[in-house]
């Protein structure tokens, strides 16, 4: 099973999210072709009500801790309520990478 589908499971068994994208963004980056090492992570889910951002991104991070201290090499978070979705209408891009090995 690919990186990105491991995540993608994950993500759906212990969140329930309403919005999922689990986006390779690998290519943008100096690696391999065909690399799963920078994911930009969307999750839409009524989990996050009444939580900051840092504690949201600390339950992902915590979810992913095999990927993170695997091959997964950056993660970029967006992670939303639904009403906070409804109300962004998207979501922003990830930063170029500025690293010198991606």
């Amino acid at each position: 099973m690919s990186i990105q589908a491991q995540i993608e499971q994950k993500v759906q068994a212990a969140l329930a999210p309403t919005h999922l994208e689990v986006i390779n963004e690998s290519y943008m980056h100096r690696v391999q072709p065909g690399s799963e090492t920078h994911f930009k992570l969307v999750v839409v889910s009524e989990q996050f009500d009444g939580q900051r951002p840092l504690a949201r991104h600390r339950k992902i991070n915590a979810l992913l801790a095999d990927e993170l201290a695997g091959g997964v090499h950056a993660l970029a978070l967006h992670t939303l309520t639904p009403a906070e979705w409804q109300a962004r209408n998207g979501v922003l891009d990830s930063p170029a990478c500025r690293g010198q090995g991606g």
